[in-house]
């Protein structure tokens, strides 16, 4: 009885340290510029199988210290994260930087809470993550269990920025805007000047269908002052890293369609119910078009209608 017992122990050990290693392995990253790391997330929903990691995530490293650029959507992705930082630097990460509060860029913030690091977000990012916290833990509980999400924790940024903001990373500035409604009502880009690399967030989307969670005519309006950045390249919310400003001609398109389409609507009278004809000649553009472009057109006739 005694080595049965002794048996399932170490059994039960064996899996506890399995466990720990799989949470602990590193997230692909590549090296894009001198410095920068990226995880290319899946253009996909987040669900249980892919542990939430459909947004770009990365990091930035200067002769001091590290810059994290958006964690993930699960505290799993952001663990693996940081033991992708750990093999290539032990240099301190002195921020944490949140390029909005989507789930899928915030869910891993808790991996990163240390001595020494500061969050850093848009001003509005704070209201809004106390706003809808709740509703996104308890939305993704039910799409991808308590395992991955009873350990996430709403960590709210402490440095706020609410025009631009100049980070130095020793030898290495990053500059922060923060930029009005647009994709969302707290969307913050990053510049790394030394290698003319722009961290968009969800400012931009590249083969995954634009999402519309602020002002559609904001949006846009903001794709005119982003494109004057001097970037080289752009790491998007969602997509590959693309040249600049090339990388915005897709998405320029799909929201000027998606505008024209829900203002023909309203002008001939049609109810909200036709807004899901908007953009349909954009269909074959996009990946998860069917998932996201009637939730677009909907939130799009809804401040149209009011022009």
């Amino acid at each position: 009885m005694a080595r049965a017992a002794s048996i399932l122990a170490a059994l039960a050990m064996l899996a506890t340290a399995t466990a720990s290693r799989a949470q602990q392995q590193e997230l692909p990253v590549s090296s894009i510029a001198d410095g920068v790391f990226v995880h290319n997330g899946q253009t996909a929903q987040m669900t249980r199988e892919n542990h939430g990691a459909i947004a770009n995530v990365g990091f930035i490293v200067g002769e001091d210290a590290v810059a994290v650029i958006d964690t993930g959507g699960s505290l799993r992705e952001g663990r693996q994260l940081m033991a992708a930082i750990r093999a290539r630097t032990g240099k301190p990460i002195r921020y944490v930087i949140n390029t909005h509060g989507h789930p899928d860029h915030v869910f891993g913030n808790g991996a990163f809470v240390q001595d020494g690091t500061t969050f850093v977000g848009h001003a509005n990012l704070p209201r809004a993550l106390a706003a809808r916290g709740k509703f996104y833990l308890d939305a993704f509980r039910r799409t991808m269990g308590d395992q991955l999400i009873d350990e996430v924790s709403i960590v709210p940024p402490t440095l706020l920025v609410s025009g631009t903001l100049n980070l130095d990373l020793g030898a290495r500035t990053l500059v922060l805007r923060a930029w009005p409604v647009a994709h969302s009502d707290c969307d913050l880009t990053v510049l790394d000047e030394k290698t003319a690399t722009l961290f968009a967030g969800d400012l931009v989307f590249l083969a995954h269908t634009p999402v519309l969670d602020g002002n559609l005519r904001g949006w846009l309006g903001a794709i005119g002052e982003l494109s004057t950045l001097p970037a080289q390249r752009v790491v998007p919310g969602h997509g590959p890293v693309s040249g600049w400003p090339a990388a915005l001609v897709d998405q320029r398109r799909y929201l000027e369609t998606l505008a024209s389409d829900v203002r023909g609507l309203v002008a001939r009278g049609e109810p909200i119910a036709a807004a899901s004809t908007a953009a349909g000649s954009e269909r074959s553009r996009w990946e998860l078009f069917d998932d996201f472009n009637t939730r677009n057109a909907t939130a799009a006739f809804s401040e149209i209608e009011w022009e």
